[in-house]
C-alpha cells in the first residue's frame, strides 16, 4: 500500500515537472491553502476591526506600508480581509471541487461500464441538469436552506458534476473494450472490482483535470454569491469586500479597495485553471505541443 501511495505522488509530480504553467497555478495556490491556514498569524488586524490613530478613525487609507493594501471606509485594514477572506475562497473551492470529482467520476464510471438502461437514466439526468441555470439555481437553494458556507458548496456540487460524469463516461466506453479488462473478467474479477482496479485509474487524469477546473467555477460563483449578498454573513470573503465597496460606490475614490479582492480571485482561478491544464496534458498529448 505505502509503495503504491509513493507510485501515485510521484507519478502527480511528473505531471507538473514537465509544465510550467501548471507549478506556477500550483505554487499559487499551496501559497493560498497557507495564507488560509495561517490567516491570525499572517492578518495584522482582524477582518471587521476599525482601526483608530489618536482617537480617529482611519478611513479610506491609501496603501502604505501600515496598511499594504488600504482601509475601506469603516476604517478596516484590506490586507487582513483579504486574508481572512481566502479561507472561504479556499475551503469552497477544495470541497465543492472534491464533491464535483466524487460524484462526476461515479456517475461517469457506473454509466460508461454497464451501458444500457444505467446509461440512458444517467445520461437523462445530466441532461436534465444542464437544462437547469447554474448561479440562479444556486441562489435559490442558498434562499431556501439558509445563507449557510455548506449550502453553498452543495449548491455547486450538485450542478457542476454533469461535465466530469459526461467526459469520463466516454473516456470509460473505449476502456471497457480494451484486453486488460477482458483479461480481468476471464480471470473472474467482479464488475466491482474491474471498475475499482483497472478502469478508475485510467480516468483518474481526467477527474482531476476537471477536479481542478470545478474548484475555479466554484470560487468564483462563491465570490459571486458574496457579491450578490447570498453568502455565509458569519464568514469575510472576497465577494462580501466587492459588495461592500459597490454599496457605498468607491470604485472610483478607493481602487485599492477593489483591486487587492479582485486580484486574489484572479490568482485563485487561474491556478485552477493551470492545474487543470497540465493534467488535460496528460489525457491529450497534442497539447503538449503548445
Amino acid at each position: 500500500m505505502a509503495k503504491k501511495l509513493k507510485f501515485f505522488f510521484q507519478s502527480q509530480l511528473e505531471v507538473f515537472k514537465g509544465d510550467s504553467l501548471g507549478l506556477i497555478g500550483a505554487i499559487i495556490f499551496v501559497c493560498f491553502i497557507m495564507m488560509a491556514i495561517l490567516a491570525p498569524l499572517i492578518a495584522p488586524y482582524g477582518p471587521e476591526e476599525m482601526i483608530y490613530q489618536e482617537g480617529r478613525l482611519l478611513r479610506l487609507q491609501s496603501p502604505s506600508w501600515h496598511h499594504l493594501f488600504g482601509t475601506t471606509q469603516m476604517g478596516q485594514d484590506i490586507f487582513s480581509q483579504v486574508v481572512y477572506g481566502s479561507r472561504a475562497a479556499v475551503l469552497v473551492g477544495i470541497l465543492s471541487a472534491g464533491l464535483v470529482s466524487i460524484i462526476g467520476t461515479a456517475v461517469g464510471l457506473v454509466s460508461g461500464y454497464y451501458g444500457g438502461k444505467t446509461d440512458a437514466f444517467f445520461m437523462r439526468v445530466v441532461d436534465l441538469a444542464y437544462g437547469i441555470p447554474f448561479l440562479p439555481f444556486i441562489i435559490i437553494l442558498v434562499a431556501l436552506t439558509g445563507l449557510t458556507f455548506w449550502n453553498v458548496v452543495i449548491g455547486i456540487g450538485l450542478l457542476l458534476w454533469r461535465t466530469p460524469a459526461r467526459v469520463i463516461r466516454a473516456q470509460v466506453l473505449s476502456l471497457k473494450s480494451r484486453p486488460f479488462v477482458e483479461a480481468s473478467r476471464v480471470l473472474g474479477a467482479s464488475n466491482f472490482r474491474i471498475i475499482l482496479f483497472q478502469i478508475a485509474p485510467n480516468v483518474l487524469p481526467l477527474t482531476f483535470s476537471y477536479t481542478a477546473l470545478a474548484m475555479g467555477w466554484a470560487i468564483l460563483t462563491e465570490a459571486n454569491l458574496s457579491f450578490l449578498g447570498y453568502g455565509d454573513p458569519m464568514m469575510m470573503s472576497w465577494g462580501k469586500i466587492l459588495f461592500r465597496v459597490y454599496i457605498i460606490q468607491a470604485m472610483t475614490i478607493a481602487w485599492w479597495w477593489v483591486l487587492a479582492p479582485g486580484l486574489a480571485i484572479i490568482l485563485l482561478v487561474l491556478s485552477g485553471f493551470f492545474i487543470g491544464r497540465a493534467y488535460e496534458k496528460v489525457t491529450n498529448p497534442r497539447l503538449k505541443e503548445y
